[in-house]
């Protein structure tokens, strides 16, 4: 790969920053790339209105996502985020059971490293507004940052030695928070419910938001699957094997989240609004605006930035600022001596 060199990253001619930004997924760039950059230094130094202007580059998210990258090249740790690229992203999007969002995240070139810091903001602009569908991207990436981003976690399909790929939090059924969409869709099969498991296309239904997010319950599942509510047998069939699978302890905290006199159900046809409230039901207030939200906060358990954990509670709704001030940043010299390629 082209990243792999000792030269700083701000001493780039401009066939390498070509070359790299070809390798990023933004191609589309190429030619201005070659007509306005003399060196990284430039890049680095550039502001906003630059990359508008003089890239062309007016999405938003592919800005976002090379000034990622760019910081990614001046951080010293070791970035386990830049194998994943937009393809692995679109094949993510199969795994958590919404396909049909592929086109938008492609058209964005949305690749791991923008998942990790991914916003509210953002995902409306990817055009989702379903909030189950929201919910799923959020455990989808929770369940990313708690296997340290290894592509290779989650199961697509029953293993023979399934139960030793345990991630190390106590309480959780570790087999099953790694189940891909396709996965659950088998496991319905096993409890005589193949008529349904079609049903599950499209749905966001994965393992991570079966057993992670506190109010993903059997009633949600039944809907989900179309399971007529007439059918109360086979509504409780599904409960009886939902709460098997996921574990006493676990249907316990779901049970404990429901009581709470805040609890706002999730349903599947419900929007997220702009403006009203912030995601998942709380109200927002004057510093936490869903424009500066992540939609997967980063102080979740397996919080990861620049390849190491971190507290990012203060974090929360500060990266949207941040990104816009990245490259002056950068462009600091003591940034430009030790903006060293990954």
């Amino acid at each position: 790969r082209i990243m792999n060199s000792d030269v700083p990253f701000a001493r780039w001619d401009t066939d390498r920053l070509t070359a790299w930004m070809n390798d990023l997924g933004l191609n589309m760039y190429l030619v201005d790339c070659k007509r306005w950059l003399k060196n990284g230094e430039q890049l680095l130094k550039s502001t906003q209105h630059d990359l508008e202007k003089e890239l062309g580059m007016k999405n938003v998210l592919h800005r976002k996502k090379l000034q990622l990258a760019m910081q990614a090249m001046a951080s010293e740790g070791i970035d386990k985020l830049v194998e994943l690229d937009h393809n692995f992203v679109a094949r993510w999007l199969d795994d958590i059971g919404l396909p049909q969002y592929k086109d938008s995240f492609y058209d964005a070139r949305v690749d791991g490293r923008m998942l990790n810091f991914l916003t509210v903001e953002d995902v409306f602009s990817l055009k989702v507004s379903n909030e189950v569908h929201h919910v799923s991207i959020k455990r989808g990436i929770q369940i990313l940052r708690l296997n340290n981003f290894n592509p290779h976690c989650l199961r697509r399909r029953p293993v023979p030695d399934e139960a030793r790929w345990q991630t190390q939090l106590k309480g959780i059924p570790g087999e099953v928070v790694l189940w891909t969409n396709h996965r659950v869709m088998e496991w319905l099969r096993t409890i005589d419910l193949s008529e349904y498991a079609p049903n599950l296309r499209g749905s966001g239904v994965h393992g991570a938001l079966m057993v992670l997010e506190p109010r993903f319950n059997s009633e949600l599942f039944a809907v989900l699957l179309s399971i007529p509510a007439s059918k109360t047998l086979l509504r409780r069939h599904l409960s009886t094997h939902f709460i098997s699978l996921i574990g006493p302890d676990m249907q316990t905290r779901k049970r404990e989240h429901e009581s709470q006199p805040s609890y706002i159900p999730l349903l599947p046809s419900n929007k997220v609004k702009k403006g009203k409230f912030a995601l998942f039901g709380h109200k927002r207030t004057k510093s936490d605006t869903e424009a500066e939200s992540f939609i997967c906060p980063l102080e979740l358990n397996g919080q990861y930035a620049n390849g190491k954990h971190e507290k990012a509670s203060t974090e929360i709704g500060v990266y949207s600022h941040e990104i816009n001030t990245l490259t002056t940043m950068l462009s600091h010299e003591r940034f430009l001596d030790t903006a060293k390629t990954s």
